[in-house]
């Protein structure tokens, strides 16, 4: 007996409550993904910054979906697809059909039509991506007390981080902590804690979808931990050297991407009509229009009101994955309703910012919010209790015992 097709293209949030909510539904369910490893993108910073090792924010895909008996997950691509045939094209040229079809393929960095950037400051979207952040970040410290020069020196103390969004924001606060707190006293020809660390926002103040007292907030806990906050300052130019902001340059060796993503580009391939960031304008059951086989969760979906956070991918997952099913009973599917649960963001030691419909929070209580949100929220028993302890040990120390330089992740030391 065969039973209906379902691909799922993509194993982040969206992807993998889509998978789960379809475990024992009679399908033969396909899960692609371009990685072998679901990541829990809130921590991914803490890679970036040492305080965590790659195993403790990803796990297995086919571990995690091993026990889904109707369930087969390919590592690969998808390229394209074709809505005429129900086919959808990976990058070896494969072909696999479908009867229905859910799209949560995740977003990339956007450097605004300035590509060429992208050398110079890495994003934070995969775990190649963290590792080479804490790769360049460990490796500026390292140049600097090799370095006799003075102004050099400097250049590779500085720190720019651009975009002031909850990414920009947690790695910024967490540099200041690196260079204040970890590294104290580990060199002999320079001082960490004269290291520089300036976080630039195009807009009016930091963290901007959250209300404007908590932006304040944020950003005085940020300068607190030594941050210079440097909002509505808009980006020019990238180089090896440094960071144009108009007529203003400033020297340094290391900047981080944190201003931009750009749509996945399957969206372009379905003939939808897509909005100005190239999300698909979905219809209220998220189907693609014209197409009801099709749903499309997470940060492909254009849906208003809808932000683009693992909370909201993770409901519209497991929303496509149920009207797949209505839609294989012959039922009506049903309009996709947002429940808000809030937004997070950690600054630093003991310093946070929460919103909860009209709760709002900053400082260590938010702190504390934010800590038991995100270990709750982990994938599984072990990495919950592995990032309870590595927390804890970093806590009372300041210590970050991931503090491991692969060379050559993604190039060579500038």
């Amino acid at each position: 007996m065969s039973f209906p097709r379902v691909i799922i293209v993509g194993c982040g949030f969206g992807g993998l409550w889509a998978a789960q909510a379809l475990a024992k539904a009679e399908v033969e369910l396909t899960v692609i993904d371009r990685t072998n490893h679901h990541l829990f993108t809130p921590l991914l910073y803490q890679v970036a910054t040492a305080g965590l090792s790659a195993p403790s924010v990803a796990g297995a895909i086919r571990h995690i979906l091993g026990d889904q008996r109707n369930t087969t997950v390919l590592y690969g691509e998808v390229r394209s697809v074709d809505p005429a045939k129900r086919i959808v094209r990976l990058e070896n040229g494969d072909e696999l059909g479908y009867d229905c079809l859910i799209l949560a393929p995740g977003t990339t960095h956007s450097y605004f039509g300035h590509d060429e950037w992208a050398p110079y400051a890495p994003g934070l979207k995969t775990l190649e991506d963290a590792l080479e952040i804490r790769r360049r970040v460990l490796s500026a410290f390292e140049r600097a007390e090799r370095e006799s020069d003075p102004q050099k020196r400097l250049a590779w103390l500085t720190f720019v981080v651009v975009g002031g969004g909850a990414t920009g924001v947690e790695l910024a606060g967490t540099f200041a902590e690196i260079a204040r707190h970890t590294l104290r006293g580990e060199f002999r020809r320079i001082d960490p804690q004269t290291a520089r660390v300036v976080l630039v926002e195009g807009a009016s103040r930091v963290l901007p979808p959250y209300p404007p007292e908590l932006s304040a907030k944020a950003q005085l806990q940020l300068e607190r931990l030594g941050v210079t906050v440097w909002p509505g300052r808009m980006v020019t130019g990238i180089d090896a050297d440094g960071v144009s902001l108009g007529a203003e340059r400033i020297a340094c060796k290391t900047v981080i991407w944190a201003a931009g993503v750009a749509s996945s580009p399957l969206g372009a391939t379905l003939g939808a009509p897509l909005d100005r960031a190239g999300r698909v304008r979905v219809a209220a059951d998220l189907s693609v229009p014209g197409h009801p086989e099709i749903f499309v969760a997470g940060d492909l979906a254009s849906v208003e009101g809808v932000p683009g956070i693992a909370p909201a991918a993770k409901q519209m997952g497991r929303h496509a994955a149920k009207n797949v099913l209505h839609l294989l009973a012959k039922r009506a599917t049903i309009p996709f309703r947002y429940r808000d649960y809030g937004q997070l963001a950690t600054i630093g030691r003991n310093a946070a910012v929460v919103v909860m419909g009209k709760v709002k929070l900053s400082g260590f209580s938010a702190w504390l919010v934010w800590l038991v949100a995100h270990i709750y929220f982990l994938i599984n028993f072990r990495n919950r209790l592995v990032v309870m302890i590595d927390w804890a040990w970093a806590y009372w120390t300041y210590q970050r015992y991931a503090r491991i330089i692969m060379r050559g992740v993604k190039g060579s030391d500038k």
